[in-house]
């Protein structure tokens, strides 16, 4: 379906929500794929949003509810009273609800745990303790047990006959525990349907791979990479089975690490932007960032103002400026690409900072050179003048080296420090390179001025 398709979806959901049809709304989103749903409602304003949420069943809000980002999701709860949010919340798969009120307003998530089931509500404080970047974060407690006595066609029939109970989980496995708790196995869905039915569930089951609440994304990451499984379990030290971790939650996981690291790099800061939000608060936070950017760009311009003198002698340098200064912010950002990587990974940490600093200065030191002969060369070609290839070379290939440097490093300094690297080491990367590759081009100039012109 092409865009103007789709936003005819939106008009068409305005139009039902003004007739405040219940039945022919949710009849309308039912006949909508995933993907066409989502647009749709993205296309609508906030208010809008929060309408269609209160209008249609709670159940149907909570599948929209989920295909947005967390963040999203949360603003839209929030801003809807309790008595509404409340139930959506309620019908939301477990890991789901803990990612959103993760976002909310402390104060607004209790209020909201006040009102669900109290054992829903303590299963949700519980899963809530957990760092969301781990197994315990990611896990959710929708999933099948049965006692090793248990016969197969049983189990096979208790699961045709309470599929709404299973409702939020695709389900591959079942999981053999004693004691209510403790696991002692799995068995694919598979190895249930096509094998013996007659026999229990005990004498198939075999020995399941487990992991731990505090294994980390990339842990699991790996996991899922190493096992071709749809889920693992999740347990304790007692072997006490807590829950399990889809393969496609890691991977989603993942996704929203990386978006949220691009649009930190990009500079939006305070959590998802989208176009249906605000434009005060889009503003707002943009300008947060940017404002700081127009003083640290201050900064690197004031160097030229040093050198008006020089750079009014050789008009040429102004040509070759923004080259050195983009050049070197290049490469220095591929440096902060690679230590970002490590950090993540934990490959590298902050005391690696020397560690780091020496692989990536050398690596500057071949590239700088290779960089500054081509743009030397370029230069002589241009003016005729070998003096001029020297000096936009030359700054060229030192401020190549001082860039790899400080980018390989500044993302774990950062880090010690308790700050984002995400956030902070481009515009400080940025500011570096411009202030030195400019202070290089005309510092190198203005001493063999004589020669230049």
């Amino acid at each position: 379906m092409d865009t103007a398709a789709k936003t005819t979806l939106s008009e068409e959901i305005r139009k039902l929500l003004a007739t405040n049809d219940r039945a022919a709304l949710e009849d309308y989103l039912a006949r909508l794929s995933s993907s066409e749903s989502i647009h749709a409602v993205f296309n609508l304003a906030a208010d809008e949003q929060r309408s269609l949420l209160s209008i249609i069943s709670a159940g149907r809000a909570a599948d929209l509810i989920e295909d947005m980002p967390g963040g999203h999701a949360a603003d839209l709860i929030e801003d809807m009273p309790v008595s509404l949010s409340a139930p959506i919340v309620g019908e939301m798969s477990s890991d789901q609800r803990v990612d959103v009120l993760a976002e909310m307003d402390k104060h607004d998530a209790e209020t909201i745990l006040d009102q669900l089931d109290e054992e829903d509500a303590l299963e949700i404080r519980e899963l809530s303790s957990y760092s969301p970047d781990v197994a315990g974060g990611l896990m959710m407690t929708e999933f099948a047990t049965y006692p090793m006595a248990a016969n197969v066609r049983d189990v096979l029939e208790d699961l045709t006959s309470r599929e709404g109970h299973y409702e939020f989980l695709t389900v591959h496995y079942i999981y053999v525990v004693i004691r209510k708790h403790r696991l002692k196995g799995v068995i694919r869905i598979r190895d249930l349907v096509f094998g013996d039915q007659d026999v229990t569930v005990g004498s198939i089951a075999k020995p399941a791979i487990t992991v731990s609440p505090n294994a980390t994304l990339s842990e699991l990451e790996d996991f899922f990479d190493e096992h071709d499984f749809a889920a693992v379990p999740v347990v304790d030290e007692n072997s006490y089975l807590l829950g399990i971790v889809r393969r496609r939650s890691v991977l989603e996981a993942l996704t929203e690490r990386a978006e949220a690291n691009h649009l930190k790099v990009a500079g939006i800061i305070g959590g998802d932007e989208l176009r249906s939000m605000p434009v005060s608060i889009r503003s707002r936070r943009r300008l947060a960032w940017l404002s700081i950017n127009i003083g640290l760009n201050i900064i690197a311009a004031s160097v030229i103002a040093l050198y008006e003198d020089t750079l009014s002698a050789v008009i040429a340098l102004a040509v070759f400026l923004p080259i050195v200064s983009d050049m070197s912010g290049c490469s220095g950002n591929q440096s902060v690409a690679v230590s970002m990587r490590e950090l993540t990974l934990g490959a590298a940490l902050p005391r690696d900072v020397m560690r780091v600093f020496r692989k990536e200065i050398v690596v500057g030191a071949i590239n700088g050179l290779a960089l500054g002969i081509l743009l030397g060369l370029v230069a002589w070609a241009w003016k005729g003048s070998v003096m001029l290839g020297l000096v936009v070379g030359t700054a060229l290939a030192v401020n190549t080296v001082v860039a790899v440097s400080i980018g390989g490093t500044v993302p774990l300094l950062l880090k010690r420090f308790k700050l984002d690297p995400a956030v902070a080491s481009g515009p400080l990367l940025t500011t570096i390179t411009d202030m030195c590759g400019f202070l290089l081009v005309l510092g190198l100039a203005t001493v063999v001025l004589p020669r230049l012109v």
